[in-house]
């Protein structure tokens, strides 16, 4: 699976191209400004693109009108084929949210509902009572997800409903050549809705990759050979910046170590997590560590760990943003053109380091040193073997193990390292260490 050997960047489109935050019905070309930075995204080095909701939607995207449309506040389905295939040209494979849970209330299906009441044809597309009413006083009640009556659940286990959104998918991959879905709220939607998904777009398209939105639980239940390809890693998310926010490394070295470590009871061995510092659904980066300095180290961190790395736009540059109750837009700002600096120059060698490193992409992971402000973990696989060092106090630091013998490469700086039982950590430092 490609999606295994690669570095995402993701986009919330409606936000980044600057579209208004309330449908508007006035169609506006803003997806063509992902043209505009194709080229830098090559230049950094990702090789997939993650964009989060692109169809017409009410507001946000996550509400949707029509599966077959992109947005009007984005341009037309013509302008988002010339830039994909832009992006392709720029060797960037394309990731699609795909929003399957529930609906908006402007959704066609649901508007047929609305008029019809009993006897449309679609009212059993949703989990429907003629006995109740809704808050928006629809003359019936329907479920909502988790209590937001703005997103109609989409009634899964109906054969219909599935077939129509089979018949979306192959739309998109016929007309617009996708490579994959992020599926939101994976975490929520039927079972053998995403077993039918999985045999039913590897038909299509044998490396179709599928990427779960996974809040917390075992990633084992939908990440495997019937279902999900990959899913979010929140566990090690929070593992990141809380380890360097509590100068506490052992936090993460112990989701890393439970999670893909040696032991027999470590849980995901030889699987491919989505990993990320922020989203477009979280604080960032740059806002949510205490020590600024220590976030050229988390990524670092992020490029060395077992996973599939997503940047987040923006952040690679140290953008801030916080996250209010209830307004996410803060997150998801619209940039006029990429903005890169030293911290961006930094994570594109990192980038390159993973791209060329069979044993970072796909290496076994075990602790060598866990301090309370240093870690040093090594990478294994059977082509080559990479130590990882973080030293994330503000003074040196010498690590002692017996992993560290023997004469390495520096991948990041390209110096030679002679070790003899020791590791000498300066402040603030990442080393990948190539033996």
């Amino acid at each position: 699976m490609w999606a295994y050997n690669s570095i995402f960047y993701q986009i919330y489109p409606i936000g980044f191209c600057g579209a208004p935050v309330h449908n508007d019905g006035v169609c506006v070309p803003r997806i063509r400004k992902l043209m505009d930075w194709s080229e830098y995204l090559q230049t950094l080095g990702v090789d997939s693109i993650l964009l989060n909701p692109i169809f017409e939607s009410d507001n946000h995207g996550y509400d949707t009108r029509d599966f077959k449309t992109i947005d009007c506040r984005l341009g037309t389905n013509e302008d988002f084929k010339e830039v994909c295939e832009d992006l392709h040209k720029h060797n960037v494979k394309i990731v699609l949210d795909g929003v399957f849970n529930h609906v908006g209330r402007g959704f066609w299906a649901f508007k047929d509902v609305q008029e019809k009441k009993w006897d449309s044809p679609y009212k059993d597309w949703f989990h429907i009572s003629f006995d109740g009413n809704s808050c928006y006083n629809d003359g019936f009640w329907y479920e909502g997800w988790e209590g937001h009556f703005e997103l109609v659940k989409l009634n899964l286990q109906n054969p219909a409903v599935v077939d129509y959104l089979m018949e979306c998918v192959k739309y998109w991959i016929d007309e617009f050549d996708i490579d994959g879905l992020r599926l939101d709220v994976a975490y929520s939607l039927d079972h053998n809705f995403m077993r039918r998904l999985r045999s039913y777009t590897q038909e299509l398209k044998p490396d179709f990759a599928l990427i779960g939105e996974v809040l917390f639980g075992d990633y084992n239940i939908i990440v495997n050979d019937e279902m999900l390809h990959s899913c979010t890693n929140y566990e090690c998310y929070k593992g990141l910046y809380s380890s360097f926010n509590c100068m506490n490394m052992f936090e993460i070295a112990h989701s890393l170590h439970r999670q893909f470590g040696s032991d027999q009871w470590c849980i995901y061995r030889g699987k491919h997590l989505m990993t990320f510092v922020d989203n477009h659904d979280v604080t960032r980066l740059a806002s949510i560590l205490t020590n600024k300095k220590h976030i050229p180290l988390a990524y670092g961190l992020l490029m060395g760990m077992p996973g599939i790395p997503c940047l987040y736009y923006g952040s690679e540059w140290a953008e801030p943003g916080e996250k209010a109750p209830d307004n996410d837009y803060a997150l998801r700002p619209c940039f006029e053109e990429p903005k890169p600096n030293e911290l961006t120059e930094f994570i594109k060698k990192l980038i390159r380091v993973r791209q060329e490193s069979d044993a970072l992409c796909n290496g076994a992971y075990k602790n060598v040193v866990i301090q309370n402000h240093q870690l040093v973990f090594e990478r294994c696989s059977e082509k080559e073997r990479v130590i990882v060092a973080i030293n994330a106090a503000d003074y040196p630091y010498t690590a002692n193990a017996g992993e560290l013998n023997g004469t390495a490469a520096d991948l990041l700086t390209g110096e030679t390292v002679t070790m003899n039982g020791q590791l000498e950590l300066k402040p603030y430092s990442v080393q990948y260490l190539k033996f």
